[in-house]
């Protein structure tokens, strides 16, 4: 009997005990809960995201000039395309983005000045008929006062009389011709269209290319704005295209001016984007700008870029990096550690075992695949490459559980 008491206090008391194991696990989880800006993985998922650390190196570089701007269009090889006369727009044949070769019909316009210019010319056909006519019998006329006073029949002043007028219609003929050449010339060289009505033209009809003038690209390149569509009115001085030859692209960058005095025109350029963050784009400098912003205290300078490819577009975002000579001694790390949150720029320092530290940093100059680091960074931390999107993912994610 004694024996089973003994077993019975035994049960309770372990029983106890696991009742008070729980009471422990608040005091754990308050030891492991992060600190704010401090991601954790384990080892499993550190594997599986692939997840890599390099050590922050000190370096000597080239020193360079940095500069943001944007791209544009080489406006060497830019051309505003307008209508050379009042009209309305018939057809439109291209959209932005297409690309067209020079001489190609781009829109046809029905003008009124087609018709007057027609009528014009009609006017100098029958006038040169007509005076044509008039120099045949002007001369038959001269002739036969010639012959007249040959035979005493006719006096002298007759005979002056009929060839002054000869000389008159002659004169007239030379005219309407000029003005027969001119009125052709306006509308097949100005106009681009046939002197003549086509053949089956009826009147109010103006579906016929030979009724309507024809709006040319000046040269190849690509559409890079449209400002017309069909049934709308167009003027001449309105730009209705913009096309633009992207095989070479301009990038304006705004140089500080306390590195005005180290630009060199004809030095050479590394020029980075956005969409190809890790590739720079050689470039040259060809143009330092005459005047200073006052607000932004830079200079504006012209950076020309090849672009066979297309990849590079007007407006976007572009950093140029000019070497200066000389170099300089600063921390770098891949270009890969570099995340952006909230405008900033962070990186992820390895702390512990599975525990990442943000910590916002300050850029400077890229030198291959590496970025130096202004601040905010020591020789000897140790960041996260591959595997950085991840852990600004696992810390998004757990800002967004708290809120």
């Amino acid at each position: 009997m004694k024996r089973l008491t003994f077993l019975a206090f035994a049960v309770l008391a372990g029983c106890g005990a696991k009742q008070e194991a729980p009471k422990a696990e608040p005091a754990k989880a308050a030891e492991t809960k992060p600190e704010p800006g401090e991601v954790r993985l384990s080892p499993e998922l550190q594997k599986t995201a692939g997840l890599r650390i390099a050590d922050v190196e000190r370096r000597n570089v080239a020193l360079t000039i940095r500069a943001n701007g944007r791209l544009v269009a080489d406006e060497e090889k830019t051309h505003k395309v307008g209508a050379v006369v009042d009209g309305r727009v018939v057809k439109v044949f291209v959209n932005i983005g297409d690309r067209v070769q020079k001489g190609q019909v781009l829109a046809r316009l029905h003008s009124h000045d087609i018709h007057e210019s027609r009528s014009a010319y009609q006017k100098a056909k029958v006038e040169l008929t007509r005076l044509e006519t008039q120099r045949s019998y002007a001369e038959k006329n001269r002739d036969r006062i010639r012959r007249l006073l040959d035979l005493k029949a006719a006096s002298q002043e007759q005979w002056e009389h009929a060839e002054s007028e000869l000389k008159n219609v002659v004169a007239g003929i030379d005219a309407a011709r000029l003005e027969l050449q001119r009125t052709r010339q306006h509308l097949e060289e100005f106009l681009e269209v046939p002197a003549e009505d086509p053949p089956g033209h009826r009147p109010g009809e103006f579906d016929h290319d030979g009724d309507t003038s024809p709006i040319k690209a000046p040269a190849a390149g690509v559409v890079i704005s449209r400002n017309i569509s069909s049934g709308s009115v167009a003027k001449p001085g309105d730009d209705l295209f913009v096309i633009s030859d992207l095989a070479s692209i301009w990038m304006l960058a705004a140089i500080p001016e306390e590195s005005m005095g180290r630009l060199r025109t004809g030095m050479g350029a590394d020029v980075f984007v956005r969409a190809f963050e890790d590739r720079p784009f050689r470039g040259r400098l060809t143009r330092t700008g005459d005047l200073l912003d006052a607000a932004t205290r830079t200079v504006q300078a012209r950076i020309v870029l090849a672009n066979p490819r297309g990849e590079l577009k007007p407006e976007m975002y572009a950093t140029a990096e000019l070497a200066v000579g000389g170099t300089s001694e600063a921390l770098y790390v891949p270009q890969e550690s570099i995340q952006e949150m909230s405008g900033h720029q962070i990186v992820f320092v390895a702390s512990g075992t599975g525990k990442f530290l943000a910590r916002p940093v300050e850029t400077g100059a890229r030198a291959g695949g590496s970025i130096a680091i202004v601040s905010g960074l020591s020789a000897g931390d140790r960041v996260v490459t591959n595997g950085a999107f991840l852990l600004k993912s696992e810390m998004l994610k757990s800002t967004l559980t708290e809120e």
